[in-house]
């Protein structure tokens, strides 16, 4: 994988947040100019590293059904949830990836769940539809991440294709913490197929029902 060209911070920004449960954090925003796929990604930094420690770090891709809405086809409203509140107590950064249904868009992915409805799994109904499984890249993540002064992370994720592509691409990935299981009736499917079909750290112990 060819090493991605600087980016650089364009601006920043305090921003506090409430969640609907009632959690509040304060974080900083950064934007930038540089980045390799032209979208517009977000940097939100929350917390104090510790002097020598390493940032905890998310790539979050964004899930406009689950992270606004709170969709329960997907864990990922519940991972961002989660996210926060881990980075906060650690120090670090949550990249939010304008990554739409793992990189093929809200309404391809709208069309994988009718097919999903139908019996497919969230991977083979990408793959009907003529897309990729996972379309993501992570050139513009590792570009944020330079540009934050991020070198070495611990990456909270349950994916390894994300530390892999990131070492790929010159981030030192120092330990890959996973995330909590956050199941409930209607993403049992979702979740085993994430575990069996790309190696996702889930316990399918835990994958009742």
């Amino acid at each position: 994988m060819p090493q991605p060209g600087p980016a650089t911070v364009r601006s920043r920004v305090r921003i506090p947040l409430t969640f609907p449960d009632g959690y509040r954090a304060e974080a900083e925003a950064f934007t930038f100019h540089g980045l390799a796929d032209g979208a517009e990604h977000l940097a939100l930094a929350f917390g104090e590293v510790p002097e020598g420690g390493t940032p905890l770090v998310r790539l979050h891709s964004e899930c406009l059904t689950g992270d606004v809405f709170g969709s329960d086809r997907c864990d990922c409203g519940p991972q961002l949830r989660e996210s926060v509140e881990r980075i906060a107590e650690a120090g670090g950064f949550l990249l939010y990836l304008r990554q739409e249904g793992r990189g093929i868009g809200l309404y391809n992915k709208l069309d994988a769940y009718a097919l999903q409805d139908s019996g497919l799994d969230t991977y083979d109904a990408n793959t009907a539809l003529g897309l990729p499984e996972d379309g993501r890249d992570y050139t513009a993540a590792a570009q944020m991440l330079a540009a934050l002064g991020a070198a070495t992370v611990d990456l909270l994720s349950n994916n390894p294709d994300k530390a892999a592509q990131l070492a790929d691409l010159g981030v030192t990935v120092r330990h890959r913490v996973p995330t909590g299981v956050h199941q409930n009736a209607s993403n049992v499917r979702y979740l085993r197929a994430k575990a069996e079909r790309t190696g996702h750290s889930i316990e399918l112990s835990l994958l009742v029902g």
